[in-house]
Parts: C-alpha cells; sequence; structure tokens
C-alpha cells in the first residue's frame, strides 16, 4: 500500500477529536511530501537536525513536533518554527525553551513528558514532579512556553492489560492538572501498536509512524 493509502486508512480509523502526528523520522523529503500531499500538515521527528533540515525544504504550512528526548543545547536550532514539543521532562527545559522562545517572539507549546512505563530507557517526570512545576512561582513566570498537555509513552510489552493501566495512570494525570492549567487540552499517547487502546483510554494525539511510512531506514 502506499503513503496516501496507509494514511487514509488510519484516518479513517480515527475519531475527529484525535489529531495525528505522522512521525516521520528516518524518512525522505519525497516520503513527507507524499503525505503532504494527501492532507496531512502535522509531523513529527525526534532528532532536531534532521527536523530543522526538513523545515528548510518543505512546505512552511506544515506543523513540526518535536517528539524526542531534547538537549537544552539544540532548543536554539528549533526554536523559530517548532509547533509543539511533546517531550519536556524537566524544568531546566522548559526555562530553556522559554528562553529561546522569546528570542523569536513566540510563544511555545509544550507538553510535559510523564514517565508511565516499567522500563527504565524511557524520559519523564512522576507525579510528584509534576505538581512540583505547576504549582511553583518560577513556573508562573514563564511568558514564552505555553504547557497545554501531557505526553507518555507506554511499556514496549505484548501486555496489553499493563498497557492499557499505563494509559490509564496518565488519563488520570491528565485530568487532574486541567483542573489547574486552562490551557490544558493535548494527552499524546499511543503510537503505531497501540493508537487504537490509547484511543479508547482518552488520548486526543496519536503519534504513528511506520504504519504510515514503512519500517525506518536506520543506518
Amino acid at each position: 500500500m502506499s503513503i496516501k493509502e496507509n494514511l487514509e486508512g488510519i484516518l479513517r480509523d480515527l475519531p475527529e477529536q484525535v489529531a495525528l502526528v505522522a512521525v516521520s523520522k528516518t524518512k525522505p523529503a519525497s516520503d513527507l511530501m507524499e503525505a503532504y500531499d494527501a492532507g496531512q500538515r502535522i509531523f513529527g521527528e525526534n532528532k532536531i537536525q534532521e527536523m530543522t533540515q526538513k523545515w528548510e525544504a518543505l512546505p512552511k504550512d506544515i506543523q513540526w513536533h518535536m517528539i524526542g528526548h531534547v538537549q537544552r543545547n539544540k532548543v536554539k536550532h528549533m526554536a523559530e518554527f517548532v509547533a509543539l514539543v511533546h517531550g519536556v521532562d524537566s524544568f531546566r527545559l522548559l526555562r530553556e525553551v522559554d528562553k529561546q522562545a522569546q528570542k523569536h517572539h513566540r510563544v511555545i507549546d509544550c507538553l510535559l513528558q510523564i514517565h508511565i512505563a516499567e522500563e527504565d530507557t524511557k524520559f519523564g517526570l512522576d507525579e510528584l514532579d509534576l505538581n512540583d512545576i505547576v504549582s511553583s512561582e518560577e513556573f508562573q513566570q514563564l511568558k514564552h512556553v505555553r504547557v497545554v498537555g501531557l505526553m507518555g509513552m507506554a511499556t514496549f510489552t505484548d501486555d496489553r492489560v499493563q498497557i492499557r493501566r499505563e494509559f490509564k495512570s496518565l488519563k488520570s494525570l491528565f485530568d487532574g492538572l486541567k483542573s489547574k492549567i486552562p490551557d490544558v487540552s493535548i494527552l499524546s499517547m499511543g503510537m503505531s501498536g497501540d493508537y487504537k487502546m490509547a484511543i479508547e483510554e482518552g488520548s486526543t494525539m496519536v503519534r504513528i509512524g511506520s504504519s504510515i511510512f514503512g519500517a525506518r531506514n536506520y543506518h
């Protein structure tokens, strides 16, 4: 099946209120253009350098989402154009995004990444960290970032019960955050293998790559 057909099949599955991030990391610009020509406008990358190169080469109405782990010293390279940063896993990173956004007279939307998986390899905040950040005075003073929701990745496992439990815990934190921050509307959870379950558990944004573009081209 073509990229266009894959995309159309997934979009038919998605409820109206769920946004699709086409995860285009490692894929050539020609693949992204095929998805673009089929109507896709949100693309997710996990390396800032690769995202910046694609931003320079591709149409300017694309929304670029940074979905990977972000190093603070690289934020400056994407601050001019990034639409949403999914993986904000520390207050120091949030502060850096604020600082770099200010230089471009922008307000950058961010998701706080919560560690929900039973794996040490995944980044993220716990519930205590989350509450500490959003209730701090310093957080209130940030004028160039807007926290619009949460992101999390479930454990890479075949245990569907565990995955569902992890999604439920993230949804519960999301609901709690909504009462504290009025702009909160995005719950980014669910990827190619588990997005249908994520939607059942309240996801409003799914990150799908291989089901659209095929297997990744890792060199």
